[in-house]
């Protein structure tokens, strides 16, 4: 394929195949004509992390023996609801995961696993078979499967610069010298696209943070719309790799859904669109469709146990708070960044715009008019990025199902600013997002028959996840932590490397 040719993924140019086609005899050739010395095994754990398993192999049949039969791995170190009497897990390579290791000294190829138990059964409570669950739930209901994106924010935390400074809070795009850091976004966006990730676009966010100790610079990759398990795989994998170059060049990379109050803070918008045998059905004659409106019902009747997996910290209920673009209501609206479900800007009827910037552009340009999606703004960094796919999808699966959810849809859509004092009286009306921990682990018993429906999400998982949450004690967080800046300054340096 021609096309290949293009592509920075060094595998599929190898073999001249999409990721999707690889077989395990397409790696061994790889791994055997390029002289790869190792393999490495990658599998999320139940802190969302990314965990590897190194193997040095000595022989072809060695290397094929791997890659057919995986390999044993302690579940009860990795997730803690897995009993220590039985706890071996066998976690299993999907090869169209493969890539080139861009970090290692030693030719390397690395792939990600799934889990399955001893009886060879894919292990329910996995935080991939479950996202996979959800997808089928929602296709085998409504016919229709769930693509998302993500846009992950993140800080640089480095020694002070004198020369070109930014001022706080006015990053957004700002372009080297002024962006320090801009050539660390731009190598992981790099090395993301080489091992398969689809990348949109990456720039220089609002927040910039001097401070006496050090400067913080916001920085945020977007991607592009995936199925949502390589959505998933795409945010843990940048994750790795980003942290992985801020300890290359010294500097720290965190996640954490707020690094000082009165700033902004770093959150995880996840753009969805459901499809339907290839094409987007959030959009029929140029409108939003009843179909995305059903959608966006869903998610808004959803929203407050979503937060249970999308914002899991005390830290991220910081962060959630008025005229900082982090939604506090329940609500939806175009191209409205006080909201929490936001309709983005898309390309439906416009004019051929790059002709009439180039005037002596013959070719029609090609149309973006299938890219509209609907975006949920509430979770952040301290996410696990699988959960949240299945419990949007679930939550999506529940709108298109529910009574009444164009009516809510309509109900529930503003087109001001909620934030501004004028329009107060229409904030109060509004549904409000939990404050904490504690209440976002109450939302979630409460709605958990709708992520329980068709076994997505197992009893024990709700159950563990509403616990480790309210195991934070965070209830009355905003009273505790009211006029005490050290005490909060304690909170968000013990969240700085979450997720």
């Amino acid at each position: 394929m021609k096309e290949n040719g293009l592509n920075p993924h060094s595998i599929v140019r190898y073999l001249s195949k999409p990721s999707a086609d690889f077989t395990k005899q397409d790696l061994v050739k790889f791994m055997v004509n390029n002289h790869v010395q190792m393999l490495n095994f990658h599998y999320v754990g139940g802190d969302s992390k990314l965990k590897t398993l190194n193997f040095a192999f000595n022989s072809r049949a060695q290397l094929d023996q791997i890659l057919s039969a995986g390999e044993r791995v302690d579940g009860s170190s990795l997730f803690p609801y897995i009993d220590a009497a039985s706890s071996d897990l066998y976690v299993i390579p999907r090869y169209r995961t493969a890539f080139v290791n861009p970090f290692s000294d030693i030719p390397a190829v690395d792939i990600l696993c799934s889990y399955y138990t001893s009886k060879g059964e894919p292990l329910p409570s996995a935080p991939e078979f479950i996202t996979a669950r959800a997808n089928q739930a929602l296709k085998s209901a409504t016919g229709l499967e769930m693509e998302a994106m993500g846009e992950l924010e993140y800080y640089i935390l480095y020694n002070q610069d004198p020369l070109y400074p930014n001022d706080a809070q006015r990053g957004y795009h700002a372009s080297t010298p002024f962006a320090k850091w801009e050539h660390l976004r731009v190598e992981a966006s790099h090395i993301l696209a080489a091992m398969g990730c689809s990348i949109k676009y990456s720039h220089a966010e609002v927040g910039h943070i001097p401070s006496d100790e050090m400067e913080m610079e916001q920085h945020e990759i977007e991607f592009l719309p995936v199925n949502i398990e390589s959505a998933a795989d795409q945010i843990v994998l940048a994750k790795w790799v980003l942290r992985t170059l801020g300890y290359k060049y010294g500097v720290t990379i965190s996640f954490a859904p707020k690094l000082l109050v009165g700033h902004a803070g770093s959150g995880l918008h996840i753009h969805t669109r459901l499809v339907k045998n290839g094409r987007n059905m959030m959009v029929q004659d140029g409108e939003l469709s009843d179909t995305a409106h059903k959608v966006i019902a869903g998610y808004l009747k959803m929203a407050s146990s979503l937060t249970a997996f999308g914002n899991t910290v005390p830290v991220s209920y910081l962060r959630l708070v008025p005229k900082h673009e982090a939604p506090t209501n329940i609500c939806w609206g175009d191209r409205n960044r006080s909201v929490l479900v936001r309709v983005p800007l898309g390309w439906r009827n416009k004019r051929d715009m790059a002709r009439n910037a180039n005037p002596r552009e013959k070719t029609k340009s090609l149309s973006k008019g299938d890219s509209q999606t609907v975006e949920f703004r509430c979770p952040d960094g301290s996410a696990n990025a699988h959960l949240l796919m299945a419990g949007l999808a679930s939550a999506a699966r529940h709108g298109l199902q529910m009574p009444g959810a164009l009516s809510l849809a309509k109900k529930l859509y503003v087109d001001v600013n909620i934030f501004h004092d004028e329009f107060k009286k229409i904030q109060k009306t509004l549904p409000q997002l939990p404050l904490s921990c504690w209440q976002s682990a109450d939302c979630l018993v409460r709605d958990r028959a709708v992520y329980e429906k068709d076994s997505v999400f197992s009893h024990k998982v709700i159950d563990g996840i509403a616990r480790n949450l309210k195991n934070y004690n965070d209830r009355d967080l905003s009273r505790k932590l009211y006029g005490q800046p050290a005490k909060i300054k304690d909170l968000i340096n013990r969240h700085l490397h979450c997720s």
